[in-house]
């Protein structure tokens, strides 16, 4: 039941650097978000932090973008050890970048959570163990950085009290400041469709979009029953409007007399909203159906995981001087 449930909320800084960079591409880039909802930006060329939702803007005063410009040139700085630490031995020249995604998170039940994680050129690098106090090498040359940071305890007591402290509180301060934009509802929108497939069977194609938050359970009903097992989800992404999109596919014989139904669930709606597949549609003719019908609760279905779309990022290195993102 997604209705009246208590959602997590999370708080992510990625950082992205390039090693060439060039017109509209800056060699550094910060991005900030809660709940998937861009918070403030950094660039190289800009050279200053700057909001990226109204409400920042509106709580936050100068002084707070001037320490997170601060915070985001000392990142520069600071990442020319890992860089050094990556390529050594490594041939020289050519396009790299330097990525870092950290974060933390409030969890439904109440729980906290957190992370602060390293790729050079796309692949892993080294990920911090947050209970063990210790950073994880993904290869061999990652073992010269995790060795480093692992003889200084206090890059790892620093971080640890930051995700499972300083990270959480600003994240309810965040959500208290958008609380009109992080807390709203706005239910999805359905489109169903079919295509035929390349071994004469049919996909049947249910589109849900517009909605949020993010928390959505999508089925394909046979004969007003759920069958989870024969549908496929596609996972819940960003549309770049503040709002989710997500799809839930299945495979049917086109002779089949079986009715089928898509079966959406949201916090936005008061009941399921069902969308049934009218046979003999064509793969480009969509039907849609914004208002729910009056029926039974869809069964439980599994709510598709979260999509970590990771940004090429340089180095999130305030581990360096001990003070991560947030003031």
């Amino acid at each position: 039941m997604l209705r009246g449930a208590v959602y997590p909320h999370s708080l992510r800084y990625f950082y992205t650097g390039v090693s060439e960079p060039g017109p509209g591409l800056p060699e550094f880039i910060t991005v900030g978000s809660v709940d998937d909802q861009p918070i403030d930006h950094y660039d190289s060329e800009r050279g200053s932090a700057v909001p990226r939702a109204e409400w920042m803007a509106r709580n936050l005063d100068a002084q707070y973008w001037d320490q997170n410009t601060q915070i985001s040139q000392g990142a520069v700085g600071a990442g020319g050890s890992v860089w050094g630490d990556r390529r050594r031995g490594t041939p020289k020249g050519g396009f790299h970048t330097l990525q870092v995604m950290y974060g933390c998170d409030l969890r439904g039940d109440g729980s906290k959570g957190g992370f602060y994680q390293y790729a050079y050129d796309g692949q892993d690098f080294v990920s911090f163990d947050k209970d063990q106090e210790t950073w994880v090498a993904a290869d061999d040359a990652a073992q010269i950085t995790k060795h480093k940071w692992d003889a200084d305890r206090s890059i790892a007591q620093g971080l640890r009290a930051y995700l499972e402290g300083t990270c959480i509180e600003w994240l309810g301060k965040y959500l208290e400041y958008g609380k009109e934009t992080l807390q709203r509802r706005e239910p999805p929108r359905v489109h169903v469709s079919d295509q035929p497939s390349w071994d004469g069977l049919t996909t049947l194609s249910c589109r849900v979009h517009g909605f949020y938050p993010r928390n959505v359970a999508v089925v394909w009903l046979k004969k007003g029953v759920a069958v989870p097992w024969e549908t496929l989800q596609w996972g819940v992404v960003p549309s770049g409007d503040g709002t989710y999109q997500t799809r839930a596919t299945i495979e049917i014989d086109p002779s089949s007399e079986t009715d089928y139904t898509c079966c959406v669930e949201h916090p936005s709606l008061a009941e399921d909203l069902r969308v049934p597949w009218g046979k003999g549609g064509t793969g480009l003719g969509w039907a849609e159906e914004v208002f729910g019908r009056a029926g039974n609760l869809c069964d439980p279905c599994p709510i598709a995981p979260r999509v970590a779309i990771c940004f090429l990022l340089y180095l999130g290195a305030q581990l360096t001087c001990g003070v991560p993102h947030t003031p």
